[in-house]
C-alpha cells in the first residue's frame, strides 16, 4: 500500500491550507491508498475527518486515513508520533515535552516515534539540536526516521538516509505538504495492507516498509531564509515560550498518566 506519511490539514495545523477532503482527492488521483495525518500537536484534523467522512463519495470514504501527530519537543525538534488505535493522549496535544519524556510515554502506551526531517530546518530538526548531537544514543530508541521529506533539500534527505542506515532504522517518506502544490510528491510503500494504526505499528516493527522516496520541491530564496539566524532563533524562542506557557497544563496531564515500568 502506498501512503503519504507526513500530512498537514487546514483543520488541524494553523499553517496548513488544504482541507482534508482536498488532500484525499489529490492523493487518490495520484494512486495513493492512504495517508497519515500529522498535524502539529493536534488530532483536530483527524477528528474533522471523522465528522465529514460519511458525506464524501465512496471512493474517498474507503481511502485509509490514520491519525498521528507531529510533536514539538522542547529540546530535539519535531517528531512523528503514531499511537495504537483509540489511544489519543492529551499530553501529545501540548507541545514542549523533552525528547526523553516523549519517548517514554509513546513506548509505554505501545506507540512508535521518529524524527521528522532530521536534517531539515535548523529550528525544528533533531540533528541540529544539541540534545541529540550530544546524546546520539537516543537515536537507538527511535522506531524510524523520516528519510525523505519533499520540503527538504536533496542533501538533507541523503544524510537522513545515511543516518538511518548507520543505526539500522527504517525510513518514512512524507510530503510534509501544507498546501496542495506538494501533495503526493513523497510516498511510503508497505508490504501489506494497512487499515488501522495497530497494523501500521506492527508493520514498522516487523520491517515492513518496502520502499520510500519522492521528489524534492524547487527551493526558492524564501525557502532558504528559514535557516537564517533570525528565523532559526526566532522559532526556537517562540517554541520555548509556548512550551513554558503550557508547562503547568502539560505537567498535570503527565501526572495523570501511568508511567510505571513493568
Amino acid at each position: 500500500m502506498k501512503f503519504d506519511m507526513h500530512c498537514h490539514t487546514k483543520a488541524g495545523s494553523i499553517d496548513a491550507k488544504v482541507p482534508i477532503e482536498q488532500y484525499i482527492r489529490l492523493l487518490h488521483s495520484k494512486g495513493f491508498d492512504g495517508m497519515l495525518i500529522t498535524d502539529h500537536d493536534s488530532y483536530k484534523g483527524y477528528r474533522h475527518w471523522l465528522e465529514i467522512k460519511e458525506s464524501l463519495p465512496k471512493e474517498y470514504r474507503d481511502f485509509t486515513v490514520l491519525p498521528g501527530v507531529e510533536y514539538d519537543t522542547r529540546d530535539a525538534g519535531h517528531f512523528l508520533v503514531i499511537m495504537p488505535d483509540r489511544v489519543f493522549l492529551r499530553v501529545l496535544q501540548v507541545r514542549g515535552m523533552s525528547i526523553e519524556l516523549l519517548e517514554r510515554i509513546v513506548h509505554h502506551y505501545g506507540g512508535i516515534l521518529g524524527p521528522a526531517h532530521p536534517f531539515g530546518a535548523r529550528s525544528s530538526s533533531a540533528m541540529f539540536c544539541n540534545k541529540i548531537r550530544r546524546n546520539p544514543h537516543l537515536i537507538k530508541k527511535f522506531d524510524f526516521l523520516e528519510g525523505f521529506n519533499t520540503c527538504e533539500t536533496i542533501h538533507s534527505n541523503q544524510v537522513a538516509q545515511l543516518l538511518a542506515k548507520k543505526y539500522g532504522k527504517q525510513c518514512f517518506g512524507g510530503s510534509d505538504a501544507h498546501k496542495d502544490d506538494y501533495i503526493g510528491m513523497a510516498f511510503t510503500d508497505f508490504d501489506r495492507d494497512i487499515t488501522c494504526n495497530n497494523q501500521l505499528i506492527a508493520c514498522v516493527r516487523e520491517g515492513g516498509i518496502a520502499a520510500f522516496g519522492g521528489t524534492e520541491r524547487k527551493f526558492l530564496r524564501k525557502h532558504r531564509r528559514r535557516n537564517s539566524f533570525a528565523a532559526t532563533w526566532g522559532f526556537k524562542t517562540y517554541n520555548r515560550f509556548l512550551g513554558f506557557l503550557y508547562s503547568p497544563y502539560r505537567k498535570l496531564k503527565v501526572r495523570n498518566l501511568s508511567l510505571h515500568r513493568k
